[in-house]
């Protein structure tokens, strides 16, 4: 079966497609598919296990040829999901899947307000910034948060006149967001990680 994951809280959705597929899974890059291999991810045999197979797709509606194609695996015996940052309605292949029934779910970024001078606080107590932190962790998102930290950053440096210490900071956020998108560590352990951290350099 196919389940379609999108939204911009990916922490939820991350929650949901590990509900849905388990621990182990395989990972596939969905801009990077070709249209030739979409019978073997769909349809093949696992390697090592002739059974069920587990698989993750990431932003396969980036590559409009192979999304189109989707419904013509609609039921592969496999457990598949399709993990999207954003999916456009508009996009033909969308509209097909939706009007085949495939299940979509939705993930939005809860309505509140962002945690405002969170790297200050870190700055003079990166415990007590990690704990103000966890109070709303469930209501904020580690992408953005890492997004607010920056202005924060970019903020303290235009009022310190360029100070040593305020662009290692911002060194250490690009750092951080790199990280975030290839590391295989949960992004909000990142986040906490640089939080302790920045204010002991």
């Amino acid at each position: 079966m196919i389940k379609i994951f999108y939204g911009e809280n990916r922490k939820k959705a991350e929650e949901a497609i590990k509900r849905y597929i388990g621990q182990k899974y395989e990972v596939f890059d969905g801009e990077k598919i070709s249209t030739d291999d979409l019978p073997t991810i769909f349809l093949g045999a696992s390697l090592f296990d002739t059974g069920k197979r587990q698989i993750l797709i990431k932003n396969l509606s980036e590559n409009s040829e192979a999304w189109g194609k989707v419904l013509d695996y609609k039921d592969t015996e496999h457990d598949v999901a399709i993990w999207e940052m954003k999916l456009d309605a508009r996009l033909s292949g969308t509209k097909l899947l939706r009007n085949a029934g495939i299940a979509m779910e939705e993930f939005k970024n809860p309505s509140t307000k962002p945690l405002f001078g969170l790297l200050n606080l870190a700055l003079r107590d990166g415990e007590a910034a990690v704990r103000e932190l966890e109070k709303r962790e469930d209501e904020q998102d580690p992408y953005l948060m890492v997004g607010l930290l920056v202005s924060d950053a970019i903020r303290n440096l235009q009022n310190s006149g360029g100070r040593s210490c305020d662009r290692r900071v911002l060194k250490r956020l690009a750092e951080l967001d790199r990280h975030m998108k290839t590391s295989a560590i949960e992004p909000w352990i990142l986040v906490k990680g640089f939080l302790l951290e920045v204010g002991k350099e």
